[in-house]
Formats: structure tokens, sequence, C-alpha cells
């Protein structure tokens, strides 16, 4: 065994379907919290945001979450190795987007690029996918005891 090997945090792979569904869970849960608890303050149609925010988030999972999660599922499920570095839930590519839409989200709140309105009930509706999502990874660690 390399240095490299004994210093590389590596999980079963099976554990990579419950730390990415942690990971969307925590994400999905801080944008909800977000977004909710911003809406309560600036919100002039309450009901009506909210109501929308989670409508367009429900879509937003249908047209291009599901079918990330179900890529990064598989890509998990056929990983050759049986103890893959712990970061690998995510490739490369995912882990860019992630840190575009981190800083996107910080930067239009800091900056007040967008009504603060508007950018709660984005936070609301970005939520939904990134939950939805999550119950996807959970499902797959549940039922896939054998990988």
């Amino acid at each position: 065994m390399t240095l490299g090997q004994a210093l590389k945090p590596s999980v079963p792979r099976r554990w990579l379907l419950i730390i990415a569904g942690v990971f969307w869970s925590f994400a999905g849960g801080m944008l909800m919290w977000r977004g909710i608890t911003g809406l309560l303050h600036e919100a002039s149609r309450l009901a009506s945001e909210i109501i929308l925010s989670l409508c367009s988030g429900i879509a937003f999972y249908f047209i291009l979450f599901s079918g990330i999660s179900r890529k990064h599922v598989r890509r998990i499920m056929g990983l050759k190795s049986e103890k893959p570095c712990l970061f690998s839930f995510f490739n490369i590519k995912s882990y860019i987007l992630m840190i575009f839409m981190i800083t996107s989200g910080i930067l239009l709140r800091k900056f007040d690029i967008l009504n603060h309105q508007v950018l709660y009930a984005v936070y609301l509706c970005m939520s939904v996918p990134l939950l939805l999502s999550s119950a996807k990874f959970y499902y797959y660690w549940f039922t896939n005891k054998q990988i």
C-alpha cells in the first residue's frame, strides 16, 4: 500500500449513496430554510410565492435533476473500486457546478442583484429538486445492500 492510498479517505462504494443523499439533503434543507424564512419576512403574497416555488421546483426536478441524480447513482454503483474515495460521490464537473451555484447564490444576496422576494423564491424552488434527488440516493442505498 502506498502512502497516497493509506491517506485516502475511502468508504465502501454503497456508502457513497448515503453520503450523497446527506450532502444533497443538507444543501436542499439549507435552501428551503433560507427561502421560507426569507419569504415570511418579504413576501406580500406568501401562499402564492410558496406554491409557485414548490411547483417550479418539482418541474425542475423532473426536467433536470432527476437525470443528474440518476447519472450519479449509476456512476457510483459502477465504480470499479470497492472502497473509493469518500469525495467520489460527485464527479469533478458536479463539484465545479456546485461551487458556481453556491457562489452565485451568495453574490446575488450580498450585492442585492435580485429583489429579495425573488431570491428567496428561487432558494425555495431550488431546494425541492435537491431534496427529491437526495431521496433517490437514499432509496438506492436502502434497496441495494449488495453493492
